[in-house]
């Protein structure tokens, strides 16, 4: 079995040690769904939601939960992200939003962590905006679909 690296030899949690790695050009990409009625959505669409532009709002949210994600997520690396977005797209196919995060960084460590917190945040932030109109609003599927660099390389979800 392959040694755990959050755990010292005494089993106790702490920060992995990346020191010695070398900066490398990473990048990840994740993505949510925030599952809407077609009603809610269109008042999104057209502008009718009494909080105000959920989009904007949601994805200046999302893009401060990434910046903060070391303050939220025990034992993740304070990193230097070179860029942060957060696109929100209206899909009646859902029906909801679909939102997704792509974070970039020249460093010794990834950056799923910021890209996965800040789609979770940008969805908590729809939610909070529209509960007013909607209880029954779901944040589904928040995941990695991308990720590049580092030692274990490329990955692609979905």
């Amino acid at each position: 079995m392959t040694r755990l690296t959050h755990l010292d030899e005494k089993g106790r949690a702490r920060m992995v040690y990346v020191g010695d790695k070398k900066p490398t050009s990473r990048t990840a990409t994740a993505r949510a769904d925030v599952i809407l009625s077609r009603p809610t959505l269109t008042a999104v669409m057209e502008g009718g939601v009494p909080k105000g532009d959920v989009l904007a709002v949601a994805r200046i949210a999302g893009i401060t939960g990434g910046k903060k994600t070391p303050d939220l997520i025990p034992l993740t690396h304070p990193i230097g992200l070179d860029s942060l977005g957060v696109e929100l797209t209206p899909d009646e196919t859902l029906p909801g939003i679909r939102i997704e995060a792509t974070a970039t960084t020249t460093g010794k460590t990834g950056v799923e962590m910021e890209a996965m917190t800040a789609v979770a945040v940008a969805a908590l932030t729809v939610y909070d905006m529209l509960k007013s109109l909607e209880r029954g609003i779901r944040i589904a599927d928040v995941r990695l679909v991308y990720k590049a660099g580092g030692k274990s390389g490329e990955y692609r979800g979905e």
